[in-house]
């Protein structure tokens, strides 16, 4: 993918762009809590070929430079949107991975027309991450879960978004209903969590969750993975990405190493039953 430069709002933002397929849908990657979208890069790639795919590095993190205030969630879901508009395009399919899910979520609801579809990896930044010290165990719990790969690519980002930006983005993270923005969703959304993510309550209640809302919610578990699902399992993430933008049940797919497993938990309502 081109990596490239733009400028919002004052900012210089960094971006990865593949490219441009004529008629293809488009799908921006968004990365999660202090980290950029450099770990992202596995599964987007793999799905490039699909889609007009973006990958930016939100203001205040990765090598994007930072705003003059720092940005809380809304904040950031606006800089998306303002970032869709300095490409010129009108809606998108999000893909998020933990605390971009609640930047999904508040793009869903403050730009409902310009979400196409909403796939949640791995959503954190709710109550069962807090309060911080917590949150900091069960990211220790998580480092010795992902490949030693991750800790390479993650490292570098930790130490340039610093601690005091940590402390401020977890403040804004605690304050956001995170909860009452996922249930309020209205877009085709996929969530996939891994069973071996510290992060996430058990599937019972993230089931018992998508159960509240009629939206047509579709829950995959990926047996194996942990947080950074992106990263560790893009082969899995992708092939179950590209099922949920068709309408198709969602399948394992037998032709990627190793012993992980994908499959359906939760199928709204609304969702599709029996593919397109």
């Amino acid at each position: 993918m081109a990596e490239r430069w733009t400028r919002i709002d004052g900012v210089d933002v960094f971006y990865r762009e593949s490219s441009a397929l004529t008629d293809s849908p488009v799908m921006m990657h968004l990365h999660g809590f202090g980290l950029s979208g450099r770990y992202l890069l596995p599964t987007a790639e793999r799905l490039r070929d699909e889609f007009h795919t973006l990958v930016p590095d939100l203001p205040g993190f990765g090598r994007s430079g930072k705003a003059l205030n720092p940005l809380d969630v809304p904040d950031l879901a606006d800089a998306a949107a303002r970032f869709l508009d300095d490409r010129h395009i009108a809606s998108a399919t999000l893909v998020g991975n933990s605390m971009g899910c609640p930047v999904i979520c508040e793009f869903a609801y403050s730009h409902p027309e310009r979400l196409d579809r909403a796939v949640l990896v791995s959503p954190a930044g709710g109550v069962h991450n807090q309060p911080l010290g917590r949150a900091l165990r069960q990211l220790a719990r998580d480092g010795a879960r992902e490949p030693i790969g991750m800790m390479r690519v993650a490292a570098p980002d930790y130490l340039r978004f610093g601690v005091p930006s940590t402390v401020r983005m977890f403040r804004a993270l605690t304050r956001y209903p995170s909860l009452d923005r996922l249930l309020a969703l209205k877009s085709p959304t996929l969530v996939v969590i891994g069973d071996r993510d510290p992060l996430m309550p058990s599937p019972a209640r993230i089931r018992e969750v998508a159960s509240r809302t009629d939206n047509n919610v579709l829950m995959v578990i990926i047996e194996g993975a942990a947080h950074a699902i992106n990263f560790s399992n893009p082969g899995e993430l992708a092939h179950v990405i590209s099922q949920f933008m068709s309408d198709e049940p969602i399948v394992d797919n037998p032709d990627e190493p190793g012993h992980s497993r994908s499959y359906e938990i939760h199928r709204g309502t609304l969702h599709p039953q029996n593919g397109p």
